[in-house]
């Protein structure tokens, strides 16, 4: 299996894999991404370099996205005054789940913050699915605090507040990497 950069033809899949992903949290009890995600948001993440692909053979089989910028609201400034990158929408397609590719693909993002020169691979999940929580934990990252104010509306509750972070470093994915060599960290 190998990663490469999204182009703007992979939306279509992109979004098929947000859709398969809400129905079966769904059927787990989560109302985690039942809302669509903005076709228009998700072009501009993958025109801005930070979504990832991973593919066996022809397949598109999971992707990542990969960034330097924080959602706003959830770390403190001097959290984002540390060299971060932050991981969103992780998702593989349930044909390939049990395989662990989540896993591989958050060490494959650890090691590209590691190269990047970041100190700390971070990210916000759901705020009610233990589940998904837990997920995290098992793979290395530590929880920080869950921000349970300040949502999207009317700063009313934020769903996606359960903050977590592990430390960048060296780990290998298994994947063949085709993506470019990632920028040395900026802050």
């Amino acid at each position: 299996m190998r990663i490469t950069t999204a182009v703007p033809s992979d939306l279509d899949q992109l979004l098929a894999f947000r859709v398969e992903a809400a129905s079966w949290i769904s059927k787990l009890g989560s109302d985690q991404w039942s809302r669509p995600y903005p076709a228009d948001r998700l072009l501009a993440t993958i025109e801005a370099g930070t979504v990832f692909m991973l593919r066996d053979g022809k397949r598109t089989v999971g992707t990542i996205t990969l960034t330097p910028e924080a959602e706003a609201g959830l770390w403190t400034s001097e959290e984002l005054a540390e060299a971060s990158l932050f991981i969103n929408k992780l998702t593989v397609s349930r044909d390939y789940a049990g395989r662990d590719l989540g896993g591989r693909l958050l060490d494959w993002a650890g090691d590209r913050a590691y190269r990047s020169a970041a100190r700390w691979l971070r990210l916000d999940a759901w705020t009610s699915n233990t589940a998904l929580q837990r997920y995290y934990l098992d793979h290395g990252f530590e929880h920080v605090r869950t921000v349970r104010e300040g949502g999207a509306v009317n700063g009313g509750p934020r769903v996606s507040g359960w903050l977590a972070q592990r430390t960048a470093s060296p780990a290998p994915s298994g994947f063949e990497d085709q993506t470019p060599d990632p920028q040395p960290f900026e802050h």
